[in-house]
């Protein structure tokens, strides 16, 4: 699967050789708008990161509020199809497009994070639990190298999703994820206490940060909210080893 998507990003070649992080968007948006609603998180990160922005497979009817918004700006993406169960291998497909059009305009740091608001949260949730158990079981049998090594992700206004079972379980796993997540919950979005439950499943204090902002279901626009992100994201990505330093 290629993408549909070409990164644009002309006015930011200095960001090329910088770690990157994996960009998911919301149901029933696409991977344009998500560059959009990040605009001002990624010009905060523009020192530190590069944001690369994977398009979903599924075609959607436009979430809640986008067509007031972005009607134009279709086709509008799912995560997930219309039996609203993760397909692994789109997932990954489309991820691995998104990172082949990167790397044909010229980039070439690692994948570190993700980063997914609301369903795309949920997906980011999904596949870190997936590394983390595929880790865990290479340690147990004496395996080689991860496929995958993302360091951390943001979550962004998510719920928990249901993972099949080829995402595997590991002997002794108590369901809880350990790699370090960073969540962030509108006060005022009518579903934030389905967010909060996906923070009680990143159930270790000392990994699972939460930034709490005056909003609703969106991605933080104003500069106060998104510093508060952004220096989230930028400490615990030095303490995880994907930055070498903060900026």
């Amino acid at each position: 699967m290629e993408s549909d998507v070409s990164p644009n990003y002309n006015d930011c070649d200095s960001t090329l050789h910088l770690p990157r992080i994996i960009c998911l968007h919301g149901g029933g948006t696409n991977a344009r708008i998500f560059r959009a609603q990040c605009r001002v998180m990624r010009a905060h990160l523009l020192s530190s990161f590069r944001l690369v922005f994977a398009e979903a497979a599924f075609p959607s009817p436009p979430g809640p509020d986008v067509d007031s918004v972005y009607g134009d700006w279709g086709p509008f993406r799912s995560w997930l199809p219309a039996r609203n169960k993760i397909d692994v291998g789109s997932i990954d497909a489309c991820i691995a497009a998104a990172l082949r059009a990167d790397d044909a305009v010229g980039a070439t740091g690692r994948s570190v994070g993700l980063l997914g608001f609301s369903q795309g949260a949920g997906v980011a949730t999904s596949l870190l639990l997936r590394q983390q158990k595929q880790n865990q079981n290479r340690k147990m049998n004496g395996d080689g190298e991860p496929c995958h090594d993302y360091r951390f992700a943001v979550l962004m206004a998510g719920p928990a999703l249901s993972l099949p079972m080829d995402f595997g379980t590991a002997a002794g796993d108590d369901g809880l994820l350990q790699l370090p997540t960073i969540h962030v919950h509108g006060l005022r979005d009518p579903m934030v206490e389905a967010h909060r439950s996906l923070l009680h499943c990143c159930g270790h204090n000392s990994t699972a940060r939460l930034v709490e902002w005056d909003g609703d279901h969106r991605v933080p626009i104003a500069t106060k909210d998104v510093a508060a992100v952004v220096a989230e994201i930028k400490q615990v990505a030095f303490q995880c080893g994907a930055l070498e330093k903060v900026l």
